[in-house]
């Protein structure tokens, strides 16, 4: 049994204090760069391990790859190590190779961009449907529709699938439904089964119009994602494999296969995704002769990924599913450790009072004060600080602090436009006006008119521990 094979932390049956005892011993060695810093930006990315880098280093010196577009030893071993990673990446979200296939990116926004590109190529376009609280890179994607809608919550949510699940919205323009199965901003999880809501509207032998975006980069760093059951499954899944793994910096999208061909109304196409390409008319031919192209039609992944991809990076993920399996054991595992410190973390910060009795903390979650870490909350605290007499502490100030003391942590709007704006009350005319007050994205004016213009997230990962909790 190699060092990759041998049983992990996922065959024991510890409590809650035995596993991150486990966690706390093993990253002295593993994670030696939390020496002396404390890391709660786990939702930006989480960290890589000293044994996934020394694995990649041991690949990297002992095999030689080459670019897969050439004919060679090398470049078929490359190709035979990403078709390779291919199905353990959808193994890893018990997707069944014959329904989903993978599409590597370079990130999770690079993912729902080449969705959105693609409904963007369809004759007559597309209607673009979102949550509010999604994040940036998804509400991108309406600038590329004919139409988009932003539904303010979940209840006008329900309402819009009561519609279109039930098969009374159907129209011949194609509908894209994007949401995140996890919020990046508070850790607050949105219904998955609103993308098999979608689907039953369309009935048997009827064709669906409408298709759903799942970003599930945030929720995947720490739950596990199932996508075992196809019928229930989104049409398309965004990933980012560095929240998950701290390394590879790769991106991927999961394609359901009988979805697919929505993406085949994509026009660009780069390197390695065609069969044949006319580049320029001849001098003598006809003016009615034109340029001419050909996409590949063996796979999904092929006509879509463009260009050489980066084999490296991929090689490594193999690596890492390896090595997140024999560190941490599965996702279940590292969700009932996160929730558990998530709990501590809340109900610590929540506490803290000044000496009059004011609340320290003001928190930003779906229940309030009283939050619950269970299945529908990840490991992710929003909040605002106070000072004793109530007022908002400037971001800017605590980010001093926290750099000062090697606290790692996220502040300001943090890519979600429309959940900052709720949880802080900003209307429209609010963010136009702090806007021309000078407030910009990274800025030093994040108190305009005594309110806040963004928030502090504290975030958790498979290798925090209560030692993060306690110090924080």
């Amino acid at each position: 049994m190699d060092e990759g094979e041998r049983a992990g932390p996922q065959c024991r049956a510890w409590n809650d204090l035995e596993y991150n005892a486990y966690i706390e011993e093993m990253r002295v060695e593993q994670y030696p760069m939390l020496k002396d810093a404390l890391y709660m930006d786990h939702a930006g990315t989480t960290l890589t391990s000293k044994r996934l880098m020394d694995r990649f280093h041991s690949d990297m010196v002992s095999n030689l790859y080459g670019n897969p577009h050439s004919f060679s030893q090398a470049s078929h071993r490359t190709a035979e190590v990403i078709d390779s990673v291919r199905f353990k990446l959808l193994a890893f979200f018990n997707a069944n190779p014959q329904d989903f296939d993978v599409v590597f990116t370079a990130n999770a926004t690079a993912a729902i961009k080449l969705v959105a590109d693609a409904f963007r190529d369809l004759d007559g376009g597309f209607e673009f449907v979102y949550h509010n609280e999604a994040h940036t890179s998804l509400v991108g994607a309406r600038e590329l529709a004919q139409r988009s809608t932003c539904l303010a919550t979940d209840d006008e949510a329900e309402s819009w699938l009561q519609v279109e699940g039930n098969g009374h919205g159907k129209s011949q323009q194609r509908t894209l439904f994007a949401y995140p199965a996890q919020s990046n901003l508070n850790g607050r999880r949105l219904p998955l089964q609103w993308c098999e809501r979608l689907r039953h509207g369309c009935g048997v032998g009827r064709s669906c119009t409408t298709f759903s975006l799942l970003d599930a980069a945030a929720y995947v760093s720490t739950s596990p994602l199932d996508l075992s059951d196809v019928k229930s499954a989104p049409d398309f899944v965004a990933l980012s494999l560095y929240k998950i793994f701290g390394f590879p910096d790769l991106g991927a999208l999961i394609v359901r296969r009988e979805s697919a061909f929505i993406l085949d109304s994509r026009k660009y196409f780069g390197g390695g995704t065609t069969e044949m390409v006319i580049s320029r008319k001849g001098a003598s031919e006809k003016s009615s002769c034109r340029s001419y192209h050909i996409k590949k039609t063996t796979s999904i992944h092929e006509k879509l990924e463009d260009g050489t991809l980066p084999y490296h990076s991929i090689s490594a993920l193999s690596a890492a599913l390896i090595t997140h399996n024999d560190l941490f054991g599965s996702l279940e595992r590292i969700a009932t450790h996160t929730q558990f410190l998530a709990r501590q973390l809340f109900d610590g910060l929540t506490a803290l009072k000044h000496g009059n009795g004011r609340p320290v903390i003001e928190p930003y979650s779906q229940h309030g004060k009283e939050d619950k870490f269970d299945s529908k909350q990840g490991p992710v605290v929003a909040f605002n600080l106070r000072s004793a007499r109530g007022a908002f502490v400037s971001l800017y100030e605590f980010e001093k602090l926290a750099f000062a003391r090697n606290v790692n942590i996220r502040t300001g709007g943090l890519c979600n436009p429309g959940g900052t704006a709720s949880f802080l009350n900003l209307t429209s005319d609010d963010l136009q006006a702090n806007f021309n007050e000078g407030h910009r994205c990274g800025g030093e004016s994040d108190i305009i008119n005594g309110r806040p213009t963004g928030m502090i997230r504290a975030s958790l990962g498979a290798m925090s521990t209560m030692s993060d909790v306690e110090r924080f």
